[in-house]
């Protein structure tokens, strides 16, 4: 059986760009730009040249690309012609074989926000479209606010559709720009435009999330026959972002009715790489990644009921809804004070810890987790601080060096601006090989700026470990996370670092204690020691 192709057209350089805290160096467009056309996607859009220096600077040292690079813009202005209008030469001078243009195709945002005549607005987009199609260019309609302006004024909607498919228009692509139209209506009205004259297979949907339905808007769009579909990776987008493609694209290869009806670009083997890619994005960003995200979250496949961990152990199925590898991810049986000794026993296996069922270190590992969760410890989401404490209950674990002792101080004090600044410094004591080496260092950063204490410890504790140092060049801090467990007089913070290295490992410790700087410290050391066990 022959299936229906739907191209993939990615906006992450454009529409991701308008994620509030987000904002792309042209170089960090182009690394992105690589790892789009290495996941298999049909289009790329690059972003407005002539908007910003920015997007200027990506079109003129556009990397080379299987897939459509495509410059967006909008469609030229009244009052002059195609072949006249700055911003529309702006966009094509971009040189891109592939140009799409945003049309409104909301009459209420033609009279109010444009300003001009529903029939101006119409002969815009004509020419405009004709315009691309004379010079060469595969031309793309964004039909703005088309699902409200549908609502509004159907007759209106359709003559935008109509007059860029018949100018040539590539794709007319149905845009829910306010993110508010359901799924429901989206497969309706997509219905209701093919039955109108424009074919399925000129069709293309762009959804926000805005009521947490991009991807069902999406898949609604095709199932009523959409062959288009946009999206950005990890669903970055302006407000609550955009169709999420790390989840639509997984959908469409993996679920059914999808994946024997329809072909994609991206392939089996480059789904495997979906979830690097999208880490490497929120790593680009400097981004927390999104734990609970479909199918590349970190706890996309994790188990934490001890009865579900059980049911796993005899057969994946009853608690996966795919195989984690076919996206590159990993199923985790994380430990927590639910755990039984299902959980226990295969997380340890994971871990490359064989035990034997009955063992007796196994209620001794799960009675130590759950008398230090009781206190303010978590093994949910730090699982190298659960390894590290396994090891040491079965004593596998090497002593690879002891700390004697460390001092951290603060120190706020006027610079030579007459303005009040902090520094820490930080002094640490360790014992590698039977030999005390005395390390200090301070936060600032190379900016002159304070980082704070937490920092001048970890540089300080890095810094000299002996015939271990080469082990942890590659080591670095991602994320630090501190929460109170306890309030009152008796308040007890708990210490979460993220800390990942140059193979791509990444691993989470825990630190416990009434004083910040302790509980910062006990992570950092089992951040350190997780990582020399790698390597040992």
């Amino acid at each position: 059986m022959t299936r229906t192709r739907l191209s993939i057209y990615d906006t992450t350089l454009r529409d991701g760009q308008q994620t509030q805290g987000v904002s792309f160096s042209t170089a960090e467009k182009q690394r992105i730009a690589a790892m789009l056309d290495q996941l298999g996607v049909d289009y790329i859009e690059g972003g407005w040249p002539g908007a910003n220096p920015t997007d200027s600077a990506f079109f003129d040292a556009a990397p080379q690309t299987r897939a459509k690079m495509t410059a967006f813009g909008m469609t030229k202005r009244a009052g002059r012609s195609a072949e006249n209008d700055d911003v529309l030469a702006a966009v094509m001078n971009a040189g891109t074989g592939t140009v799409c243009l945003v049309g409104k195709a909301h009459d209420f945002h033609v009279e109010r926000a444009l300003g001009i005549t529903l029939e101006e607005n119409t002969q815009n987009i004509e020419q405009s479209i004709a315009h691309l199609v004379a010079e060469g260019r595969e031309a793309i309609l964004d039909a703005e606010h088309f699902f409200d302006g549908y609502k509004a004024n159907p007759a209106y909607a359709l003559e935008v559709c109509h007059a860029a498919y018949k100018a040539g228009a590539r794709w007319i692509v149905l845009c829910d720009t306010n993110g508010g139209t359901l799924p429901t209506e989206i497969g309706r009205i997509t219905s209701e435009v093919i039955a109108a004259g424009i074919p399925g297979d000129h069709l293309g949907i762009h959804t926000h999330n805005d009521t947490e339905n991009a991807i069902a808007g999406s898949l609604a769009a095709i199932d009523a026959g959409a062959r288009q579909v946009q999206g950005t990776l990890n669903g970055l987008g302006e407000r609550c972002g955009n169709a999420n493609l790390t989840t639509l694209i997984p959908t469409l290869l993996l679920k059914e009715p999808y994946a024997s009806t329809y072909e994609i670009g991206v392939t089996s083997d480059a789904l495997k790489g979906l979830s690097r890619i999208s880490r490497k994005l929120d790593d680009i960003l400097n981004r927390v990644p999104m734990r609970q995200a479909a199918y590349v979250g970190a706890s996309a496949f994790a188990h934490k009921a001890g009865l579900h961990a059980s049911a796993i152990l005899k057969d994946p199925s009853t608690y996966e809804h795919i195989d984690p590898a076919l996206v590159g991810n990993a199923r985790i049986i994380p430990m927590s004070n639910q755990a039984g000794q299902s959980n226990l026993r295969q997380r340890l296996q994971e871990a490359g810890i064989e035990v034997a069922p009955g063992d007796p270190a196994l209620a001794l590992i799960l009675d130590q987790i759950k008398e230090r969760e009781a206190i303010g410890y978590t093994y949910d989401s730090a699982q190298a601080s659960f390894e590290l404490l396994a090891r040491r209950a079965l004593g596998t674990l090497p002593d690879f060096f002891e700390v004697k002792r460390y001092k951290v101080t603060v120190e706020r004090r006027k610079n030579k601006y007459d303005r009040m600044v902090s520094l820490s410094e930080a002094v640490v004591v360790v014992k590698v090989d039977g030999e005390k080496k005395l390390s200090v260092s301070e936060s600032m950063d190379e900016l002159g700026c304070d980082r704070g204490p937490v920092n001048a410890l970890a540089k300080a504790l890095a810094k000299d470990l002996g015939r271990y140092q080469s082990l942890i060049e590659d080591m670095r801090l991602v994320d630090f996370k501190v929460r109170i467990t306890q309030g009152g007089t008796e308040a007890v913070t708990r210490v979460i670092i993220d800390s990942e290295d140059d193979q791509g490992h990444r691993w989470s410790t825990v630190g416990v204690s009434a004083n910040i700087v302790d509980a910062s410290f006990d992570a950092l050391l089992d951040a350190i020691n997780w990582k020399l066990l790698q390597g040992a």
